[in-house]
């Protein structure tokens, strides 16, 4: 047989295999619902019944035995105060055997993960509920809007009631205090902003997807920008110090970075104006947001759950996984070691996690461990909210106190691998935790948590607790008027717009074009000046020139009609000398001819006649 036809039937085994794993896992789940439907009937029948002597489920009617339910029993038996998860799963639930984590502990973190639909978001508002109650602040980010319900009272119902019921939950409906917040006021919460400076580069090249050149070559800028005091508050500060490096005027100063070539400023740049035209130039500028408002707690003690509106959030998921850390760095940088409290100063829910480490480079990774590993000393605590715990890198996993893990799918061979390499990060435990990850129903989950001592309890199937505020969105003018009434509108609802870096180098800029314009005035002044210059000298010496000409040509005029003149006078006397030649001539000939015999006696003739006194012949 060849090896391709080896590797095809190898391929058919395993989807054969994990189709029958996925028709197992079904079968497995529809009986698990119908143990779950006998057993709340049976809770509410009980619940008829007077509580003299009440029933107590059977510990052997599942996987565990008496002695195992007895150990996690004990194991989660805590002396401090402690949040309640719900109730272990044993074939049915076990209401004194109460899953629990203690408060203290949550500063070591946490996961809560699960596949879609599986009762994760519901698991994160129980434990936000109970903290709240027990005076811890929480700050979640919204995504789906399902939280924001936290605010208003839960609504009862039979179903809901008899699985409380069953799970030995004393449920009423409470409504819990929230401030609810959007990035830049793209929303209906408290605008919350960041300044460029603050965020810094580090941040901002992940949230811009930079390499790591790029990454460094914005460092520098960020580094010129305070140097030459450009406070850097939203993008459009940091698009005019990247214009100004690579205009003509920042050239010089562009030089004296080291090592930036104009390409990389064009593509931070390019990338700089995508990401504002994604939503996030509205999250940039000032006021910035202080982080100590996440920390308050209501009059009544309980602590203020603040909800992050974040819709849309699979568009933008760079822009909400780099504030989200900004948020934490922030709050490591601000706030004082306490060491090990009674209770957690904030509990930070990180949900849809897998975003925070998709595509980051080794630095970011490095920056989001240190911190996950040294703001537990600062009171912070941190659950990430994924699909599956390989979603988080295992330098992470490997800080995680508490985990609660609903419902793994397994229809493929990778979701089988990835099932196979979950099981192997749990205690040993009496449980198959491969077959029961893959059967566990909505609202179910294997949890494992830090005691008191800082040791791993028990691992326990358990059937979580019901949220006690709704499970819905809250109305649309309910978290409206609850906005316009918190103090942080007023403080963060108008953005501002000092003179900041944009303002500054505009004002150079315009001061250089001023100047430059100035100067292309005086050369074009000076150059118009020359060539009139030179128009006047070019016409004065035409004038000249013309004026010249016309002397030579009135000379030669003038010549021209003295020889004309004598020319004339030549002729004239020419021909007054041929007339007085021709009169001389006339005159000699007539005097030959007067003195002439004939012509006396013509003229005697004629005188005579005249005068009569001719003679008579």
């Amino acid at each position: 047989m060849s090896d391709d036809a080896v590797e095809q039937a190898r391929r058919a085994a395993e989807d054969a295999a994990a189709e029958a794993a996925r028709l197992q896992a079904e079968a497995r789940v529809a009986l698990q619902r119908a143990q779950e439907a006998a057993a709340a009937a049976a809770a509410a029948a009980q619940a008829a019944i007077p509580p003299a002597a009440p029933a107590r489920a059977a510990e052997t009617s599942g996987p565990l035995d008496d002695d195992e339910v007895a150990r996690i029993r004990d194991g989660y038996a805590f002396e401090g105060a402690a949040l309640e998860l719900g109730a272990l799963m044993n074939g049915a639930p076990v209401p004194d055997a109460q899953i629990r984590i203690p408060v203290a502990m949550l500063n070591r973190h946490g996961l809560v993960a699960g596949a879609t639909g599986t009762g994760k978001t519901r698991t994160l508002q129980a434990l936000a509920e109970q903290l709240s109650a027990h005076g811890v602040p929480v700050f979640a980010a919204d995504i789906k809007g399902d939280l924001s319900g936290i605010g208003a009272p839960g609504a009862s119902s039979p179903k809901l009631t008899a699985r409380t019921a069953a799970i030995g939950q004393d449920w009423s409906a409470t409504s819990f205090p929230v401030e609810f917040f959007s990035l830049g006021g793209a929303g209906t919460g408290v605008p919350i902003r960041a300044t460029v400076a603050g965020f810094g580069p580090l941040l901002l090249s992940k949230a811009l997807g930079l390499n790591d050149t790029q990454e460094s070559s914005l460092a520098l800028v960020f580094h010129y920008a305070e140097a030459h005091g450009l406070a850097l508050a939203d993008l459009a500060d940091l698009r005019a110090v990247l214009q100004w490096l690579s205009g003509d005027e920042g050239k010089a100063d562009l030089a004296g970075l080291g090592g930036i070539s104009p390409a990389t400023i064009g593509v931070i740049l390019r990338e700089l104006i995508g990401f504002a035209d994604g939503g996030a130039d509205a999250f940039f500028g000032e006021p910035e947001i202080d982080t100590a408002e996440f920390l308050r707690t209501a009059p009544d003690g309980r602590g203020i759950v603040s909800l992050l509106e974040v819709p849309g959030v699979a568009d933008k998921p760079r822009l909400y996984s780099t504030f989200l850390m900004w948020l934490l760095a922030d709050l490591f940088n601000d706030l004082p070691e306490v060491g090990d409290a009674d209770k957690p100063k904030l509990v930070f829910f990180f949900d849809e996690a897998h975003l925070l480490f998709a595509d980051a480079s080794k630095d970011f990774l490095d920056q989001v461990i240190r911190t996950v590993r040294l703001i537990r000393s600062k009171g912070v605590g941190i659950v990430f909210v994924t699909q599956t715990p390989k979603d988080v890198p295992g330098e992470v996993l490997g800080q995680l106190g508490s985990r609660v893990q609903h419902q793994l799918r397994a229809f493929t061979p990778d979701d089988a691998k990835s099932l196979r390499a979950t099981v192997q990060t749990y205690p040993r435990s009496a449980y198959d935790l491969e077959e029961v990850l893959t059967t566990l129903g909505i609202g179910e989950a294997v949890v494992t948590v830090m005691n008191e001592r800082g040791a791993p309890t028990p691992v326990a199937w358990t059937r979580l607790r019901a949220p006690q505020a709704l499970m819905s969105p809250m109305a649309e003018d309910a978290m409206a008027a609850a906005v316009a009434a918190s103090p942080l509108q007023a403080r963060y609802g108008e953005a501002l717009d000092r003179e900041s870096a944009a303002e500054i180098l505009t004002a150079r800029m315009n001061a250089a074009a001023a100047k430059a314009q100035a100067e292309k005035d005086a050369a074009a002044a000076e150059k118009a000046r020359v060539a009139a210059e030179r128009q006047a000298a070019a016409e004065a010496r035409k004038r000249e020139a013309d004026r010249k000409r016309e002397e030579r040509e009135d000379a030669a005029d003038r010549r021209q009609a003295e020889k004309e003149a004598r020319d004339r006078q030549r002729a004239a006397e020419a021909a007054a000398r041929d007339r007085q030649r021709q009169i001389q001539t006339g005159a000699r000939v007539l005097g030959q001819v007067l003195n002439s015999r004939a012509t006396r006696g013509v003229l005697n003739d004629v005188i005579g006649g005249i005068f009569g006194t001719r003679r008579r012949r």
